[in-house]
């Protein structure tokens, strides 16, 4: 099977145009095991510009339903064997006021709505980034 490219390159993920949110906020638990937006979270603010969207997507995966090393070859394939939402479609810019930023290697930092980061990336003055909003979280009236 040939893995399809899914990965952004020199591109920033605004927050979304119906976000709320003033400032990037932490995911909030809920019950005994992470969610998905919380291991997104964790993964990208303790790694910047660690992992691509592929491998973030596979990471949280694998983490989130617990699957075991002994497994991971054959997930992957069934994982990368289905379309896999991107992360403009994440809580963490739809809600959660956390701009997601790619470089050119497609390895990916978060940076919070009102930093200096977020600003200069998402206004974007030297023109090398392709920036895109969040998707929406609700339907456009």
């Amino acid at each position: 099977m040939v893995k399809k490219d899914l990965n952004y390159y020199q591109t920033f993920i605004t927050v979304a145009p119906d976000s709320t949110a003033t400032a990037g906020q932490i995911p909030a638990a809920r019950g005994k095991k992470p969610t998905k937006v919380q291991i997104e979270y964790e993964l990208l603010s303790a790694n910047p510009y660690t992992y691509s969207q592929s491998e973030l997507l596979f990471e949280v995966h694998v983490r989130h339903k617990e699957i075991s090393k002994e497994n991971l070859a054959a997930e992957e394939e069934v994982f990368f064997a289905k379309s896999q939402a991107c992360l403009r479609s994440s809580t963490l810019p739809k809600k959660l006021g956390w701009g997601i930023h790619f470089n050119k290697e497609g390895k990916i930092a978060l940076y919070g709505i009102g930093t200096p980061e977020y600003k200069q990336f998402s206004e974007n003055e030297s023109g090398e980034l392709k920036v895109f909003p969040a998707m929406r979280s609700s339907r456009k009236k």
